[in-house]
């Protein structure tokens, strides 16, 4: 049966230490760590999620700000605001909730943020700086995803890597965090045939394709590590992952539970990356 990777618990101990930062920090310099959220519209995943953030904010002794727009927003008024916040010197993180309204371009908005201010680290500047393996600022989710394998020293090197997903928020940043650290690393996607061959061969797996259940035991090698980044609801509404976790349990050596997995993760990244942030306008 295998270990349960536990997200809550690894979180914690990130936010402990980021805690720590932004109070040193303050103390320090006189800094105070910011992060804005902009919410437009009112998606109810979307606003339990910013109310995640402003809750951990808090928790962890940052200063935040709500932003809340209406889904009628026009894209000019939103790239305004969005250039108020990259001139604000108490902000040193910007998050543009997504989605957004179909009258607004997720792309021009997410590249009007200053790639200093880029928490997320979706900035074309951000994500070239992760492929030459010099990053300001890593993907919230993918920088948990390592995390969590140093946590519980599971190797990297020279294991082979399969990541099911090749999104630009959590499929290919975590591939280039692999390969960085040098593990043998194969994306795949709709159209790689057989998918279970390949996925047969990883050491660690990870799952982001958006389909719930749909990696089973068959398809995983005996003793993985297996990263299920999913958040789905089954035909009985019930939230799982992309693994059927009870039967790839009985399989791997480590696996992430859906939920208390990799979601907690993501917040905890995103708070250390305001951190980074603060630290570095602090020394600038």
């Amino acid at each position: 049966m295998a270990e349960i990777i536990d997200g809550k618990l690894v979180s914690q101990h990130i936010r402990d230490e980021v805690a720590e930062g932004v109070e040193r920090l303050k103390r320090e310099t006189g800094v105070t760590a910011g992060l804005a959220a902009v919410l437009v519209g009112d998606d109810p995943a979307s606003e339990i999620y910013v109310r995640n953030k402003r809750k951990a904010c808090t928790e962890v002794g940052m200063y935040s700000e709500e932003l809340r727009l209406p889904g009628e927003t026009t894209e000019e008024e939103l790239l305004s605001l969005v250039d108020k916040l990259n001139g604000d010197e108490n902000i040193h993180g910007i998050l543009v909730q997504l989605p957004l309204p179909s009258q607004i371009s997720e792309t021009k908005i997410l590249r009007a943020v200053s790639p200093l201010k880029d928490v997320d680290g979706f900035h074309p500047y951000n994500v070239g700086l992760l492929v030459e393996g010099k990053p300001r600022f890593i993907s919230c989710t993918p920088h948990g995803i390592i995390k969590m394998l140093d946590f519980y020293k599971i190797g990297i090197e020279g294991k082979e890597a399969v990541v099911v997903g090749r999104s630009n928020i959590v499929g290919k940043p975590v591939s280039l965090l692999l390969l960085h650290r040098h593990a043998t690393v194969t994306i795949c996607h709709s159209r790689t045939k057989p998918l279970d061959e390949v996925t047969r061969r990883a050491d660690i797996l990870v799952a982001a394709i958006g389909r719930a259940d749909f990696i089973t035991a068959g398809m995983v090698k005996e003793g993985a590590v297996v990263i299920d980044v999913g958040i789905n609801r089954n035909k009985d509404g019930k939230l799982t992952g992309d693994v059927d976790f009870e039967g790839v349990s009985k399989k791997a050596s480590y696996i992430t539970p859906v939920p208390g997995g990799v979601g907690p993760m993501t917040i905890a990244m995103l708070l250390w990356n305001t951190l980074e942030s603060a630290r570095n306008f602090a020394s600038s």
